[in-house]
């Protein structure tokens, strides 16, 4: 049975809906955006890049989580690590602002707690090992702060490895010794591995080396899409094996198409190859994508659940895919302050 938009938005009421990707968090650290006033909806087609997330529109979408993505200019790498500092702070500064809005959670639990209180769940994930700047110890610091996903590859090498495409892109060559280190260290601290970026090679490195489950933060599939960004069915079948997540990209280019049907094509291969405990959502919103018609905000989140419904797929799997998965990776990945308790 289709469900009508205010169907789809009342099922989201009903429960935790989680996205894995936003960079909203470096226009509120650089452009001083603000997270609490309502924005116009961002123009069509290539003018809509950023400005598609905020409090308001979040409510409207009927969004439960938002994971922040921090992401940096890797050259020069020196000034990464602060650059990350600069926007946990922005985050910081919009809970302390509006503390009965917004929430900053590490857990599962928190997330369930924030709904359950009123408030939107804050999460952070960082985009690209150079927030590192080489250092180890980097990641504790990271990880007592509350972020959960350190992202190992962006667009450009760092020490942890090589990008999917970017600068120092090489194929044949995988995780560094370095990069094993960091795979070790997040385990340690309760961040989770994130494959997003990372060429192939060292994608398969980390999973070899995982025994807790990383996920995909954002993504398309190569199975609906060929596009250098987007990853193959053993890819997806790796990270399924090790228990992870796969967040679905809401950009044009990779999907491979203007329709918000692209979104639904792509989550539903990767449930055809791996499995309904995978898919998730990685909007990129805020991070200088298109996304298709139909998506222009978070507030638009419930026509991607009409869609869906509209292509099958049970209420169940909905659940799952709108947060579900990423919850029980969340809950499966114990936090730095679980860790030291």
């Amino acid at each position: 049975m289709t469900l009508t938009f205010e169907e789809a938005r009342a099922l989201h009421g009903e429960c935790c809906v989680l996205d894995l990707h936003a960079d909203t968090a470096k226009l509120m650290d650089k452009l001083g955006y603000d997270l609490a006033a309502r924005h116009e909806r961002p123009m069509p087609r290539a003018a809509n890049l950023i400005g598609h997330v905020d409090l308001p529109r979040m409510r409207d979408g009927g969004l439960a989580g938002q994971f922040f993505g921090f992401w940096t200019t890797p050259y020069p790498e020196r000034g990464c690590t602060q650059s990350v500092a600069d926007q946990l702070d922005a985050i910081d500064a919009a809970i302390a602002k509006h503390p009965t809005e917004l929430s900053w959670t590490r857990t599962g639990v928190e997330v369930r707690a924030a709904k359950a209180a009123g408030k939107i769940a804050a999460l952070g994930g960082i985009e690209g090992g150079q927030a590192l700047e080489g250092r180890l110890e980097a990641i504790e610091a990271f990880a007592r702060r509350g972020v959960r996903y350190l992202g190992l590859l962006h667009f450009s090498a760092n020490a942890i490895g090589r990008p999917a495409k970017g600068r120092g892109a090489e194929p044949a060559e995988g995780l560094t010794g370095f990069g094993r280190e960091v795979v070790r260290e997040c385990e340690r601290t309760g961040v989770i591995v994130d494959l997003a970026h990372i060429n192939r090679r060292g994608y398969f490195d980390a999973l070899e080396l995982a025994t807790r489950p990383p996920m995909v933060s954002h993504t398309g599939v190569l199975g609906v899409h060929p596009h250098w960004r987007n990853i193959d069915d053993d890819q997806l079948r790796a990270v399924a094996d090790k228990g992870g997540c796969v967040g679905v990209i809401f950009a044009r280019r990779y999907l491979g198409s203007a329709s918000i049907d692209a979104v639904v094509d792509h989550l539903l291969h990767i449930i055809d190859v791996a499995g309904d405990d995978q898919p998730a959502l990685g909007s990129d919103f805020d991070g200088f994508v298109v996304p298709p018609e139909g998506l222009e905000d978070i507030a638009a989140l419930p026509n991607l659940t009409v869609a869906l419904s509209r292509r099958g797929v049970a209420p169940r799997v909905l659940e799952k895919i709108l947060g579900g998965n990423v919850l029980r990776v969340l809950d499966a990945v114990p936090a730095w302050g679980e860790l030291a308790a």
